[in-house]
């Protein structure tokens, strides 16, 4: 599956919009300088709007209220519990902006409509399929 566009949030992570005088991107950043060499557009949402983001804000909402809520007595502890829950959430929580399916089931779907966009077959397992 080839990405063509890209929406990120404006932190430095991802630009320099607030760093440069004239309060736009220079296009210097190393994150856009990745798209462009992979042939992303990169679409920044507009300041002060992180509901524009509103899946990825609400993912990060998530997973800060279990990591808030959780005391872990080593890194191995918190990356379990994460994986943890990266499973849950991507093949046990209906999305509806999915169409009330989790995101392992959209995407499987998404392969049957469009087997050739998909290089490797979706295995339904959590974690990154390789």
């Amino acid at each position: 599956m080839k990405i063509v566009k890209l929406l990120t949030d404006n932190g430095s992570q991802f630009t320099d919009r607030f760093t440069c005088k004239e309060k736009q991107p220079s296009g210097r950043h190393a994150f856009d300088q990745q798209c462009v060499a992979h042939g992303i557009e990169h679409r920044l949402i507009p300041p002060g709007h992180p509901q524009t983001n509103g899946m990825v804000e609400r993912f990060n909402g998530r997973i800060s209220a279990l990591v808030k809520q959780t005391r872990f007595s080593s890194s191995a502890e918190l990356e379990a519990t994460m994986m943890s829950y990266l499973n849950t959430y991507n093949h046990h929580i209906p999305q509806r902006a999915l169409n009330h399916m989790t995101p392992m089931e959209s995407l499987q779907a998404w392969q049957k409509q469009c087997p050739d966009l998909f290089v490797m077959e979706v295995y339904n397992r959590a974690g990154l399929d390789i």
